[in-house]
């Protein structure tokens, strides 16, 4: 294991630190019922992923 020998300043570690942001997910339309769904995921509201039925989603009533 690596022991520094010297402290590294704030300004050193915030400068290394510059490219770790979050990004926010991209969002598409289901083709089937029009929700918003994230990309290479099944929709949670129809079930369907690439025009085709990947879920059984029970009927709310």
């Amino acid at each position: 294991m690596a022991h520094p020998k010297h402290r590294h300043s704030s300004t050193r570690r915030d400068k290394r630190r510059t490219h770790y942001t979050a990004t926010a997910p991209t969002i598409a339309t289901c083709s089937n019922c029009g929700a918003a769904v994230q990309y290479h995921r099944v929709c949670p509201e129809c079930g369907f992923y690439k025009g085709k039925l990947a879920i059984e989603k029970e009927a709310t009533a």
